[in-house]
């Protein structure tokens, strides 16, 4: 358990490229090769020769201790993918992962796994209930992972509904869920012009809401848009930001992780400053967003409130 918990950690190391390299490229290399199957493949073995060297008792092969490693590395991967932010499974192919089916912290997924680990502790490694529990933590997980999966295709269903029964035309739409949980779910779509939001519990009465169009404002970067840090924003965000002109630069915002709130004027979660320099290129600057403990918990009681259903 130990060593599986240690090598679980090693593909979110990659946050360590903040200290070696720039905002905008330690971003873009988040989740990247750490969290590729070449990763797994490769790192798998030398930890399983590891162990083998520091197991006296010799109580498993290396094959036995690689292949746990694999299996520990590779579901790390695989279970960010099913986040809003993805990961380059498929490394070093420039194919990002997302399926947008459950936050990245998430009670329901969480809990019950690791009540059930800690239980298991407290039995023999030998011991037939151990690895019950075990096994059921897993289960339970996994179960729940598929459900979000349905509650998703039912969110993007009433959102399509709701789209055509309002004749609102769009590019495209993408459905994620909310903080904490996956009933309440979150849809974006691009119009010609720029985006517009919705939200809708699956305990919801009334229908659903498309917020105003919010303006693209996408021509304000053409001047820029061969710089290479503007082009690698404008990759991570998908397809999905705005800009807007403020003194001495832009602010540039970053769509897909959504609000800190659900009314339209509710602030971002992921912007960027882009200020104009001498050189006639944009200097970029992430803003980072901080909030009191009035503002965060009258927003975690909103989002409760929501929830329950409109």
């Amino acid at each position: 358990m130990l060593y599986g918990a240690i090598a679980g950690t090693l593909p979110d190391l990659d946050v360590l490229l903040n200290f070696v390299t720039d905002e905008v490229s330690a971003t873009a290399m988040h989740r990247g090769f750490s969290h590729s199957l070449l990763f797994c493949l490769l790192f798998s073995p030398i930890l399983g020769w590891l162990l083998v060297k520091l197991d006296r008792k010799k109580e498993a092969t290396m094959k036995q201790w690689t292949l746990m490693f694999f299996l520990v590395l590779v579901t790390h991967p695989i279970l960010d993918a099913h986040t809003t932010w993805g990961t380059q499974f498929f490394w070093p192919l420039d194919i990002r992962l997302a399926f947008n089916n459950i936050f990245v912290i998430d009670p329901m997924y969480t809990f019950p796994f690791l009540i059930l680990v800690l239980a298991a502790m407290f039995y023999k490694r030998t011991s037939n209930k151990r690895r019950r529990l075990n096994n059921l933590g897993l289960m339970l997980s996994s179960a729940y992972l598929l459900l979000t999966l349905v509650f998703k295709g039912i969110g993007f269903y009433m959102f399509k509904k709701t789209l055509l029964r309002q004749d609102i035309e769009y590019f495209s739409l993408v459905t994620k869920p909310t903080p904490l949980n996956t009933i309440l779910w979150n849809a974006q779509i691009e119009t010609e012009n720029g985006y517009r939001f919705a939200y809708y519990s699956l305990f919801d009465e009334k229908p659903i809401s498309f917020h105003s169009e919010i303006p693209k404002g996408h021509d304000l970067l053409t001047p820029y848009k061969e710089q290479e840090d503007i082009k690698a924003i404008i990759k991570l965000s998908r397809g999905f930001y705005t800009v807007e002109e403020v003194e001495g630069g832009f602010i540039y915002t970053d769509l897909k992780f959504g609000q800190y709130g659900f009314t339209k004027d509710a602030p971002y979660v992921w912007q960027y400053k882009l200020m104009k320099n001498s050189e006639g290129s944009l200097g970029i600057k992430k803003i980072d967003f901080t909030s009191d403990f009035k503002s965060t918990r009258n927003a975690f009681s909103s989002l409760i409130d929501r929830i329950k259903g409109n």
